[in-house]
């Protein structure tokens, strides 16, 4: 399914507290004035974990996903204070939960949003290969993911935005199934081996140099179905 991805980043002045209000006065703004069937973000609410075996970042971001609007974006976008680049992208959901929560309430457990460019000098279709059938299916192999939403970034939309070539959410149920490495890599005795599975999995086709990792909390503003968001 064909959508559109917004970005905006805060300022380094700005508490998590104030970005998390100013994204969500954002997000009531763009209901009204861009009138999509469904929104949600990903947004950064809190400082990560000190240690942890995830390169969390702790710059603030927010990713909005639109999908079926009815007016145009772009230019009321482009003008909001901390905007970053809007694209438009091809989502899948390989694994996908059962939205039982209320609209604009955080969804259950963590979130790890990953912005990405593929590896220098990789062909772009042996990328979206190794991406889509090597990598997605080890990571739904060996990580507890509740839900697993990947974005191929098709085409800048607003001029000037940083490229990236995906976008990915992965939703865990439990907060610990994301931020303890022996759920996360887990069964325990198999821990090293899977963080090294991962680890050369990743570098085979992502730049690592640039990859961005965030700890998020998920939102839906408006879902298609309360059951569901796709």
């Amino acid at each position: 399914m064909q959508k559109e991805i917004y970005i905006f980043r805060g300022q380094s002045s700005e508490s998590y507290k104030s970005f998390t209000k100013r994204m969500f006065d954002l997000a009531d703004v763009l209901l009204e004035q861009c009138a999509p069937d469904a929104l949600k973000a990903s947004l950064t609410t809190r400082r990560p974990p000190r240690f942890s075996v995830i390169p969390f970042r702790k710059d603030k971001i927010a990713v909005f996903s639109l999908s079926g609007r009815k007016q145009d974006s772009s230019f009321f976008v482009s003008g909001g204070h901390g905007f970053a680049g809007g694209y438009l992208v091809e989502e899948a959901i390989p694994v996908n939960y059962d939205k039982t929560w209320e609209d604009r309430s955080p969804t259950p457990g963590e979130c790890l949003l990953t912005l990405f460019h593929r590896k220098p000098d990789l062909e772009y279709d042996l990328f979206i290969k190794r991406w889509h059938e090597g990598h997605t299916p080890l990571s739904l192999k060996l990580h507890p993911l509740w839900n697993y939403n990947r974005n191929v970034v098709k085409k800048e939309i607003t001029g000037q935005a940083t490229w990236y070539d995906g976008i990915v959410e992965e939703q865990f149920k439990e907060g610990s199934h994301l931020l303890n490495p022996l759920v996360f890599f887990g069964p325990p005795v198999k821990v090293p081996k899977h963080m090294m599975q991962v680890l050369a999995d990743t570098k085979s086709f992502i730049d690592m140099k640039r990859i961005e990792t965030y700890l998020a909390t998920e939102v839906h503003f408006l879902s298609n179905q309360q059951s569901t968001y796709s």
